[in-house]
């Protein structure tokens, strides 16, 4: 029973029950509290938590779409517990769990932590999705071959997912020489921060499914300075939901992750905009779904 003046039950987006059942749900939220192999700011272990309470906040109602995004269901994972092991052990964790949500045919949500377990959901997506895409959204190429001692960090997960398929990276602003050779010589698909407003040709460049990992530094400090690695020049608001429309609209996307958020004590703004732009792009990727009423 839920009490009369009660709070919004602790799930995303505070839904209730007859709406966020695993059995009720299309989509599967995971909440991945980790942050192991950060090298400035540490914190983003605290990202999901600090999405999932502010999307406690938010309207259900998408004025844009006309439509309710939780109508579909959203179910909410309890956290996971990282591995002390290593970070290779966390990233399989994550792919264990990814790939139950895929087996159980539930749309994956993943909420980071720092960006290295998006290869576990990779991993995961890539045993049923034999030709996917990944599209990064992110201020960082993430591609050395490894750094402090480890291939499994946060600034190689785009060259470990590269191993395993195509990928095109959006917004990147910052890179080592290293890994602007190794871009080079691949012939990477790169996208710098201008590019941005051209979502269409950006999307040509994916494949029909696509798996979309957004780490919140590929927004500009001044929209959301709650990250670990903030870099100037970066996306704004409407740049970024004009990419995720088109992605949406035009390939099979089979799940996504939202990552690196650090919260910030005393600015809950980059919270509740990672919460929305979660809920967006549910919002874009499902409304052709609903059933007629």
């Amino acid at each position: 029973m839920r009490l009369l003046h009660s709070r919004p039950p602790y799930n995303f987006p505070g839904i209730e029950p007859e709406l966020s059942s695993f059995e009720r749900a299309k989509v599967v939220v995971f909440p991945v509290p980790y942050d192991s192999t950060t090298c400035y700011r540490g914190g983003s272990r605290n990202g999901p938590r600090a999405i999932i309470t502010a999307s406690r906040q938010m309207e259900l109602y998408d004025e844009e779409l006309g439509y309710e995004p939780a109508r579909v269901g959203i179910h909410t994972l309890d956290e996971l517990e990282p591995s002390m092991n290593s970070p290779e052990e966390t990233v399989k964790r994550v792919e264990e769990v990814i790939g139950e949500i895929v087996e159980n045919k539930k749309f994956p949500l993943m909420l980071g932590g720092e960006h290295s377990i998006s290869l576990g959901a990779v991993r995961a997506l890539a045993k049923k999705y034999k030709n996917m895409s990944v599209l990064q959204l992110d201020a960082h190429s993430d591609l050395r071959d490894e750094f402090e001692g480890t291939k499994f960090g946060h600034t190689s997960v785009m060259r470990r997912i590269g191993e395993l398929c195509d990928t095109v990276q959006v917004g990147i602003r910052s890179m080592s020489k290293e890994e602007a050779e190794f871009a080079k010589r691949k012939k990477l698909k790169l996208f710098h921060v201008k590019d941005s407003l051209k979502p269409k040709f950006i999307v040509s460049s994916l494949k029909r499914d696509v798996y979309v990992s957004i780490d919140l530094d590929a927004f500009d400090p001044s929209e959301v300075p709650a990250v670990g690695t903030p870099e100037p020049g970066g996306l704004h608001w409407y740049d970024m939901l004009a990419i995720l429309k088109e992605v949406a609209s035009s390939r099979n996307v089979v799940g996504f992750d939202v990552v690196e958020l650090c919260p910030i004590e005393g600015d809950v703004s980059s919270d509740f905009l990672a919460a929305r732009l979660a809920y967006k792009f549910l919002g874009y990727i499902f409304k052709p779904r609903l059933p007629r009423v």
